[in-house]
């Protein structure tokens, strides 16, 4: 169908790439001429034939192990050999979403799909995001920074908790759920301390928001940005959107298009649109929000959200109308514009 200029650049070393895998197995499947290049956790890149990756199966589960000897030793070489092709990004996490990739592309005057280095390395850190988007006049949930000393982790978490019923600590830089401690206890900090600290990543905590959760995709098309329907996340009693919730089905139920009044809709998909303009980003993005008895909340905004067939973006594009093709060949259009701007 299209694609013939496009490279689909999966895989890569973050806690998200199975989701990578499986954002490529559906894009590969719309773009069907484009080239598959797997970006392997030691930094290697390989090509993949479309139904090697098609045939993969249970990719939120298990690791994908390419076919092929590595055809280029890092990324930088393979981008280097084809500088005129168009990247599409179907990675997630870690240097593939925290401007790092997009950095060493800008440099060097290749396409990409998704925001700009600035835009991503402002978003992926969850502290940075809060304040760029309260400066902007958004609404956020009250946070602090975690120490690396599990002892004065302990008393943030303590303190912060006689404030408020519940709390949520999460990786500063991070997504797809991975790595989040609820605490509803005195008695579940000291544990959750100690596991943080291990992990060796940046926390912060931030009250936990009563309210219903909603997430929705802003895309920038010829006309600008737009907001896409908001999809909602119901939890079972006792359960977190974590990511068994979120890509295995556990204890969750997401509602598309969400089933709250006009008014929350307009409400939500304004907020997502402002933090997608104060933080810079172009292409495409999604806001994970709380709409509290008072409105709208944010938490965090995502440059490169998760493409498979069961991600919020693909079920938002579908309630609007619009295919996943013109999806996709619009992103890429807009990758080609700001490169040749640039």
């Amino acid at each position: 169908m299209s694609g013939n200029d496009t490279t689909i650049l999966f895989g890569g070393s973050s806690s998200e790439r199975r989701v990578s895998v499986a954002s490529a197995q559906h894009v590969s499947a719309v773009l069907d001429e484009a080239r598959l290049l797997y970006l392997s956790p030691a930094g290697a890149a390989f090509e993949v034939e479309h139904d090697e990756l098609a045939r993969f199966a249970r990719p939120f589960e298990t690791d994908f192990s390419p076919a092929r000897e590595a055809a280029f030793a890092s990324l930088v070489a393979a981008v280097e050999s084809e500088p005129q092709r168009v990247y599409l990004l179907a990675l997630h996490g870690g240097e593939g979403e925290d401007g790092t990739l997009q950095r060493m592309l800008e440099g060097r005057r290749i396409a990409f799909t998704g925001p700009g280095a600035l835009a991503s390395a402002r978003a992926f850190d969850k502290e940075i995001a809060k304040q760029v988007t309260s400066a902007a006049g958004v609404r956020i949930a009250q946070s602090v920074h975690l120490s690396a000393d599990p002892k004065v982790m302990q008393k943030t978490l303590l303190d912060l908790l006689a404030v408020h019923p519940r709390i949520v600590a999460k990786p500063v830089a991070g997504g797809s759920s991975v790595g989040l401690y609820h605490l509803l206890s005195e008695a579940e900090v000291e544990p959750a301390a100690i596991r943080i600290a291990a992990s060796g990543e940046a926390y912060l905590a931030e009250q936990f928001v009563a309210g219903t959760e909603l997430t929705v995709g802003v895309v920038d098309g010829p006309q600008g940005p737009r907001a896409l329907p908001p999809s909602e996340v119901r939890l079972e009693p006792g359960r977190a959107f974590d990511f068994e919730g979120k890509y295995l089905g556990k204890g969750t139920k997401e509602i598309t298009p969400a089933e709250v009044a006009p008014e929350v809709t307009r409400a939500a998909q304004q907020l997502a649109l402002d933090a997608h303009q104060a933080l810079g980003c172009e292409g495409y993005s999604r806001t994970d929000l709380i709409v509290a008895a008072d409105g709208p909340v944010f938490l965090e905004l995502n440059t490169l959200p998760g493409l498979t067939r069961a991600s919020f973006i693909p079920q938002q594009l579908a309630v609007e109308g619009t295919t996943m093709l013109q999806f996709l060949e619009g992103q890429l259009d807009l990758a080609r514009r700001r490169r040749d701007r640039a």
